[in-house]
């Protein structure tokens, strides 16, 4: 073996002896996680259990809240949801928000309309409202905004779509896709997101941070425009989540859903059970 190659083993036995250190490290410390979300109604949430299991500390504070408009309100928009022929949804609070409005002003939809989801999930949770057919549903493949834009690709140029409207980020993507292809679009505002007070929960020093929404991390540096992650571990759940935990310049660390980590919860003990290797 030449000096140059034994020298290069010596390094990559320092660095891989330094990594475990600093895993060790991170092991002794990640016992305070904040779950940017309400807190579980059901003392039996598997978060609850994991805790138990690998004595963590979990705190939960929603970010953000949604805020619904009033069917008047939304009047003023002057808007004929039956002159539309589909509907894209974001989330499931936009889905109870847009049939909320209809109840509201009795308006009553087309069995044709057609509706397209970021996720199959948001797709599924229709059958609260309506009789779910799969030709009239679509849903993004992979739960990325990405994966929609393929899906509304294939229709834009038959159908009218309501998009609602972007009240808290700086861009809607899905709007400027409908733009640059030249199809027939209405933004409607059927509820607002808006950004709780975190200032108190952030003196606290956490471990990691978990983030369930675009919103919630925009809300983040709403709150502290200074924050800096430095040691903290950050936890994204959605396609979505974790494009903007990445486009924000931050390291994601836990990322959920994947083939062995379906729940955050699931992703979050993966990374415990690798963290203690």
């Amino acid at each position: 073996m030449t000096k140059v190659a034994t020298t290069a083993k010596k390094v990559t036995a320092k660095k891989t002896t330094a990594a475990k250190k600093v895993a060790s490290k991170t092991t002794v410390f990640l016992n305070k996680v904040l779950i940017t979300q309400p807190r579980p109604d059901n003392d039996k949430s598997p978060y609850f259990e994991l805790a138990k299991k690998y004595n963590l500390e979990f705190d939960f504070h929603p970010f953000i809240r949604v805020e619904g408009v009033a069917g008047k309100d939304f009047r003023k928009q002057k808007i004929d949801i039956t002159e539309y022929t589909a509907v894209v949804f974001n989330s499931r609070s936009a889905v109870d928000h847009f049939f909320r409005i209809c109840e509201e002003l009795k308006v009553k939809i087309s069995q044709d309309m057609k509706y397209f989801c970021i996720t199959e999930a948001v797709a599924l949770y229709l059958q609260k409202f309506i009789l779910y057919r799969k030709r009239k549903v679509f849903f993004s493949a992979d739960g990325s905004v990405d994966g929609l834009k393929d899906v509304l690709n294939k229709h834009k140029n038959n159908e009218r779509f309501i998009v609602q409207a972007s009240d808290m980020m700086n861009k809607n993507e899905i709007k400027d896709f409908l733009i640059k292809h030249g199809a027939t679009f209405i933004e409607a505002t059927y509820y607002r997101t808006l950004t709780n007070d975190i200032s108190e929960v952030m003196n606290n020093n956490y471990d990691m941070i978990v983030f369930f929404s675009p919103f919630s991390l925009q809300a983040l540096f709403e709150n502290n425009p200074k924050f800096k992650q430095n040691g903290t571990l950050i936890g994204a759940f959605g396609p979505t989540t974790s494009k903007a935990v990445e486009e924000a310049g931050m390291r994601l660390d836990v990322k959920a859903p994947a083939p062995n980590s379906p729940s955050m919860v699931a992703a979050l003990e993966n990374y415990l059970k690798e963290l203690k290797k």
